[in-house]
């Protein structure tokens, strides 16, 4: 296959410093996405972004036909606030965009498990919307549960702002928090309270779900290409082990999405899930990201003691790293959906002309 179609690969140049050598391409972490394309016939461009650089990255990206972005939410004290924008701008002017920011905020954000509760992967899903309300309705709460609760903040990456909270006396909790290893500590409602309060800043939320048992038996990471899922990876997240029980490996394995011990796990997304969070959320399989990830814990055995599964989370703005096998599907989707665009795009010329 050959083309004149160009895609940009884009990353926060914080995630991979350029290489002085200028052999970007083959030495940077999507070096294998751009031989992807390399091998479809394909001109993929590496789009190194900062917020110090937007002028000169939205006129690269008017250039190109697509772009496929892998930039966290929020790392190191950055934020998409300047990238975002950006890209609503450059997908309105007919360069496809994946994932988009609108569609990174329907389905990769914490409220999603919200959204979606009522379907079979979902749990006693709550939502707090204010830090006053989270102050008045939480202690309640956790006098009212006798398992622990999962506190998960609207946007973040690596555990940050995810808590496991325990009630340990009239007015003191057992809280440790995902990121970073961290262990169990003791401390007062009101102090716990005191700490999530920056969680609300702005649009800010906290949702809750109920504590999983079973997480010492690891988590499944099912990869999509759009509304089919390409991969899965068996993994033992570091955050929220019990103590004693946080010495689980911690390489991460892909499998095929033919692998048989995921087999009713992909049956149920491709033919119940995606489809029923596309029909909540109000999105089209071609606005599904050419590569998202959704991440499950074990639930409870139902009667027959087969296993369920409760959503932890949806990876939408970086997802990486991914199955190598996997990196084909994403190219061609990839093509499909610039394909498209360009057949309803304006001539570049005469955008550059207005």
């Amino acid at each position: 296959m050959s083309s004149d179609l160009k895609v940009g690969l884009l990353w926060r140049e914080e995630w991979d410093n350029p290489d002085p050598s200028g052999r970007l391409t083959e030495t940077c972490k999507l070096r294998d996405v751009f031989a992807a394309f390399a091998d479809l016939g394909v001109n993929a461009q590496p789009v190194v972004y900062s917020d110090s650089a937007v002028e000169t990255v939205r006129e690269q990206l008017l250039g190109l036909d697509g772009v496929l972005v892998w930039v966290n939410p929020i790392q190191n004290g950055l934020d998409r606030s300047r990238l975002d924008p950006l890209l609503r701008e450059v997908a309105d002017e007919g360069v496809f965009v994946s994932a988009h920011p609108d569609v990174v905020l329907r389905m990769g954000t914490k409220e999603v498990l919200i959204e979606t509760a009522s379907l079979s992967w979902g749990s006693d899903t709550r939502v707090y919307r204010s830090a006053a309300e989270f102050r008045d309705r939480l202690p309640r709460r956790l006098r009212e549960v006798e398992t622990p609760l999962v506190l998960k903040q609207h946007r973040g990456m690596g555990g940050t702002g995810v808590w496991k909270v325990t009630m340990a006396g009239p007015d003191s909790v057992i809280v440790q928090h995902a990121s970073g290893g961290a262990t169990p500590e003791r401390e007062s409602v009101d102090e716990f309270l005191r700490r999530c309060d920056p969680y609300f800043t702005g649009a800010g939320l906290m949702v809750e779900q109920p504590y999983q048992e079973r997480l010492p038996e690891g988590m499944i990471r099912a990869y999509l290409t759009h509304d089919r899922v390409v991969g899965f990876a068996h993994q033992y997240p570091r955050g929220l082990m019990p103590p004693g029980q946080d010495d689980r490996p911690t390489s991460k394995n892909f499998e095929p999405p033919s692998a048989p011990a995921y087999e009713s796990l992909r049956a149920r997304l491709e033919t119940e899930w995606v489809p029923a969070m596309q029909a909540t959320l109000g999105l089209d399989t071609e606005v599904l990201p050419v590569i998202w990830d959704a991440d499950f814990l074990y639930g409870p055995q139902d009667d027959a003691g087969a296993d369920t599964f409760v959503l932890c989370e949806i990876n939408v703005s970086s997802t990486f790293a991914f199955p190598e096998f996997a990196i084909r599907n994403v190219a061609h989707a990839t093509v499909e959906r610039m394909k498209t665009k360009a057949r309803t795009r304006p001539p570049r010329a005469s955008m550059a002309a207005g």
